[in-house]
């Protein structure tokens, strides 16, 4: 799909993106077995006391000076996605991959950036051509047949 998007080829925002994927997959995985013992909004709050220093660092050196602009609508919806989407949400998150499995759970996430699509579409009147509809729906059936696989839990 980001292939089919981003000109036939791999660029420099496309390995960004692949160390993410696997800077976020290593999160959850510690994170889950962290919530085990701590509990999920223990988890997160102390996730994101340890990163502050590096946030704030990366936030300073990227400050931008235009900052003063921004609309109230954009302070609103910054606001939104730090407190709901990256704290309150993770509680129910890390509480739903430590009772199911990181195995299985973890695979739920793989449906958000087309969730996001249908809200975009939905609320923003954004647009979803067939290719991503295409694609979604195999991203869909992959996670439902994984569902539906074993998982094999080796304790040490």
């Amino acid at each position: 799909f980001a292939l089919s998007r981003g000109g036939g080829g791999l660029h420099a925002a496309d390995w960004a993106l692949v160390a993410a994927i696997a800077s976020a997959a290593l999160g959850y995985a510690l994170g889950a077995r962290v919530s085990r013992e701590l509990g999920g909004w223990q988890t997160i709050s102390w996730a994101l006391v340890m990163s502050l220093p590096i946030n704030a660092l990366v936030a300073g050196l990227n400050y931008p000076a235009n900052i003063r602009d921004a609309t109230t609508l954009a302070w609103t919806g910054f606001a939104y996605v730090s407190v709901f989407s990256m704290y309150v949400g993770f509680f129910p998150w890390y509480r739903a991959l430590a009772l199911g499995g990181i195995a299985r759970i973890g695979q739920i996430q793989l449906l958000q950036p087309f969730m996001t699509f249908a809200a975009a579409a939905l609320w923003l009147e954004e647009s979803i051509d067939p290719t991503t509809l295409i694609f979604a729906a195999a991203v869909a059936c992959l996670v439902a047949l994984g569902q539906r696989m074993p998982v094999v839990v080796k304790r040490a």
